[in-house]
């Protein structure tokens, strides 16, 4: 691990815990900054209103030549988040940039939580029937919101 990407993670948990985002929240267990546990509560106009999603994001020694990868813990029917929890995130993966903030994206996690699409999807089928037949969809993504997020 490198003191420039500690510097890095501290100053940034620093800023995001001083201008924190609105339904999101960020804890660092046994104070390791390189494994955040957050946690986002659904929009009340999204579908997986009333639920609340708990991911992983965590740090590379490298940071921020190399992204963070982000994991899910609470099932959600989404499709752009897999069984296993990773989401499908360009910023993520062949987009990111050492200029990234983590702010940006917990930003951008949150907004993808909130804002399904069926376009770049990691589950084929949840973005089909997205795509084919919004009731249907929505009314899973509200079973399994209550089933696994409340």
């Amino acid at each position: 691990m490198s003191s420039t990407a500690l510097r890095r993670i501290q100053k940034e948990l620093r800023e995001i815990q001083n201008n924190p985002i609105h339904n999101l929240s960020v804890t660092t267990p046994d104070d390791n900054l390189f494994e955040w546990k957050c946690t986002i509560k659904a929009d009340s106009d999204s579908p997986y209103k009333g639920g609340t999603y708990n991911f992983n994001l965590s740090l590379p020694p490298n940071f921020p030549f190399k992204a963070p990868a982000v994991t899910f813990t609470t099932k959600i029917y989404h499709p752009g988040i897999n069984e296993e929890g990773a989401i499908c995130v360009p910023v993520l993966r062949d987009e990111w940039k050492p200029t990234v903030t983590l702010a940006s994206v917990l930003s951008i996690v949150q907004e993808k939580l909130n804002n399904p699409s069926p376009d770049d999807p990691f589950e084929p089928d949840i973005a089909a029937l997205l795509k084919d037949d919004r009731t249907k969809f929505l009314a899973t993504a509200k079973e399994w919101t209550k089933k696994y997020a409340t």
